[in-house]
């Protein structure tokens, strides 16, 4: 039996670079069967919007690293969640998350942990990038999937100087990957709860 199902991609970005591999997310997640995806610009949001990410059966948030976590953007757009934190308007729905920085690290871990911790307040299950390590032997590539080596999220190096069309085409294909990934896992998590309320009568 199919299950249809819903992911919102709820995103800041500043100077194009973090909606552009919000895109390559969108573009992966719609490879999946079944699946309608919806872009969603936090620093715009829309009461539509906030009934689209209601809805949606998964909500992967993607915000820029600013010196060492999320923008201000993104936190403000967490903090106006607030009140469905409180009801857990949002629990159980699937989360993934993706991040972007100017430098390799520039501490882009501690902007997918702060990712994760907005997740598990909001009682939602985390779906981690399921890539190992790419461009990491000496017969490795940079076009190598996940070539900066992420495992909460995927991970985009953009050059100051450069805009969007600049980014990295292993960044963008790792968030198409995260896109699959979270659409799968969607899909198997409500067709297996799709079972359970059978069985149950």
């Amino acid at each position: 039996m199919s299950h249809d199902i819903s992911v919102a991609i709820a995103y800041h970005s500043r100077f194009g670079h973090t909606g552009r591999q919000a895109e390559a997310v969108a573009r992966g997640a719609a490879e999946v069967p079944g699946t309608t995806v919806s872009l969603i610009a936090v620093d715009g949001i829309t009461e539509q919007d906030w009934a689209v990410l209601d809805a949606a059966d998964a909500i992967v948030f993607g915000s820029p690293t600013y010196l060492g976590d999320v923008s201000a953007g993104f936190r403000a757009f967490v903090e106006l969640t607030s009140g469905r934190w409180a009801a857990q308007a949002w629990r159980d729905k699937i989360a993934a998350g993706f991040v972007n920085s100017g430098s390799m690290s520039g501490d882009k871990l501690n902007s997918l942990q702060s990712l994760t911790i907005v997740a598990a307040q909001h009682g939602m299950t985390w779906v981690s990038l399921g890539l190992l390590p790419g461009w990491n032997r000496s017969t490795a590539s940079d076009q190598d999937l996940n070539r900066l080596g992420f495992w909460l999220g995927a991970a985009a190096q953009s050059n100051g100087d450069q805009g969007p069309e600049g980014m990295h085409p292993s960044d963008l294909a790792t968030a198409e990957h995260l896109g699959r990934r979270v659409a799968e896992q969607t899909r198997r998590i409500t067709a297996g709860d799709a079972l359970l309320a059978v069985a149950a009568g």
